[in-house]
């Protein structure tokens, strides 16, 4: 049983055995740890793709609603600045009418005024030129006139003054 040759079969195979105990084993730890490893790795990482992905999704959904809100305080800008105007116009055009209404009001209170002053001023320089031809022709009438010549100078001094009257 001695034979150099038995031994070194049984060490050749006992390496090779040993080659596929390692291997096996090798496989085995492989599957145990190094496979739920790398399984639990790339679920982790799939969660972190999941999650910036609905981040992602989410800031794009407030940011289109920001857009809108945005886009709805412009219209609303708009709109306040186009009924500012409509009023401020409408405003403007009531007042131009008021003033217009007031100066035209006014225009005739003062041709009114004017006229009645007119006649009142046409009236006080009558009774003034009748009260200095009077006063003259009394002056002038006592020395010069008689009786006859006085009734009728003042007969013709009352019918222009009818007709003075009538005129006006």
């Amino acid at each position: 049983m001695s034979d150099p040759a038995l031994f070194e079969k049984i060490a050749l195979w006992s390496q090779v055995a040993g080659a596929v105990a390692f291997a096996i084993v090798l496989v085995l730890l492989f599957r145990r740890f190094l496979i739920p490893a790398v399984d639990a790795n790339e679920r982790a990482r799939n969660a972190e793709l999941i999650n910036a992905e609905t981040r992602r999704d989410q800031l794009r959904a407030e940011a289109e609603k920001a857009r809108a809100a945005i886009s709805d305080a412009e219209r609303d800008a708009q709109n306040i600045q186009a009924r500012a105007h409509a009023d401020a116009q409408s405003e403007r055009e009531s007042l131009l009418a008021e003033v217009q209404s007031e100066g035209e009001r006014l225009l005739r209170n003062a041709e009114g005024e004017l006229q009645r002053a007119r006649f009142t001023a046409r009236d006080r320089l009558r009774i003034e030129f009748i009260e200095k031809a009077l006063a003259k022709a009394r002056a002038e009438a006592a020395g010069r006139l008689d009786d006859d010549a006085n009734e009728r100078l003042v007969n013709e001094t009352v019918e222009t003054l009818v007709r003075g009257a009538a005129d006006a």
